[in-house]
């Protein structure tokens, strides 16, 4: 009980963050922009809350715990949450066309940051950041690996800011240059959309902007598959991450348990949960209505966006932004660089799709 009072205060005020955070991204997406969803994430206005808060405001001590636990406890129940959000099947359905591209353009954007880690002179734990954050899936994936390599908490910080910036650029211009690029051909520009933009808010956001402008309908779906696909490789590339930072900082003796990361577990639990009860749902083998099973997987995805918010309230409460300026200019110019690879890298890669009647 005593410990509960002592994490108490800080929970409840990075969950009141989460709430403000809500409404202002709900408030901006949808009233101002005129989305059905609002393409800026509630995390990243939690993030800058936080900041805010923990810059101009000094919190009493009693609030320290409870951040701490959101940083590192709450924040780890959300990744396992973002499992619900993928089903295998509806990858082996609709990816066969784009996994090849999705794995030449996370293999690209690795080695084009990994270079410029060096050119630019940028942390080795940045730089993960920011080629997961730009290969997969945004900000979910940057907060999935951050807890992998132990990244600082303004590095969190920073790389989310970066991946929001480029992955809105992208989301209002990529429209209207896939459109002209690929002649109006929906399936390439679904997957240009769903390969170069960054966060899943953001591509679905695109894939609506050209149904407005354009009036098809396939552009969004064919996007918001190719998302679905990039998203699933969450699942191997932060045990992949977590092995390659271990060699680079030269552990000589290191077991698969100490560099897996363990909540990774429990999101492959609810990738098999998902799939399972699709099929089971599906084949009226659960006493269940599809209609029923649908609400509780957005219960999940509802719960899980909740605590990814809470967790990077509590993050943004405990960063300082001399930690952020310390930075410099050189993790963005590594941000933009890596967001101009992965798109000219898609661009080609459909236009060859295309000259062989794959697509």
């Amino acid at each position: 009980m005593q410990q509960l009072k002592t994490l108490l205060p800080g929970v409840i005020l990075a969950t009141l963050i989460y709430f403000v955070a809500d409404f202002v991204s709900s408030f901006v997406g949808q009233d101002l922009l005129s989305y059905a969803k609002s393409p800026i994430s509630v995390v990243l206005f939690a993030v800058l809350i936080g900041i805010f808060i923990s810059n101009f405001i000094e919190l009493p001590r009693m609030f320290e715990g409870g951040i701490n636990f959101s940083v590192r406890y709450v924040l780890r129940f959300g990744i396992i949450l973002l499992g619900i959000r993928i089903s295998l099947s509806d990858v082996l359905e609709y990816g066969s066309i784009s996994i090849p591209l999705v794995v030449l353009c996370i293999a690209t954007v690795i080695i084009a940051v990994r270079l410029l880690r060096k050119v630019l002179n940028v942390s080795t734990k940045m730089s993960y950041l920011i080629a997961i954050g730009t290969s997969i899936c945004g900000a979910s994936a940057i907060v999935a690996m951050a807890p992998v390599i132990n990244a600082k908490k303004g590095e969190i910080t920073y790389a989310i800011a970066n991946i929001t910036v480029f992955g809105i650029l992208g989301m209002f211009l990529y429209p209207y240059i896939a459109h002209e690029a690929f002649s109006g051909n929906q399936s390439a520009i679904g997957l240009f959309l769903g390969t170069a933009i960054h966060e899943t808010a953001q591509v679905a956001a695109s894939g609506l902007i050209y149904e407005q402008q354009y009036s098809s309908s396939k552009v969004l779906e064919v996007a918001t598959i190719t998302k679905l696909v990039r998203n699933t490789f969450l699942l191997a590339m932060i045990p992949l991450f977590a092995y390659i930072y271990a060699r680079e900082r030269n552990v000589k003796e290191y077991s698969l348990r100490s560099v897996f990361p363990l909540f990774v577990l429990g999101f492959v639990f609810m990738v098999i949960v998902r799939t399972a009860g699709d099929h089971l749902v599906t084949e009226n083998m659960l006493p269940i209505t599809e209609s029923l099973w649908a609400d509780i997987i957005q219960m999940v995805k509802v719960g899980s966006g909740v605590c990814l918010s809470i967790a990077m309230a509590a993050l943004g409460l405990s960063t300082k932004a001399n930690e952020l300026r310390a930075m410099g200019l050189k993790p963005f110019a590594a941000g933009l660089i890596a967001a101009f690879i992965v798109g000219v890298v898609s661009f080609i890669t459909i236009h060859m799709f295309t000259a062989f009647s794959l697509i």
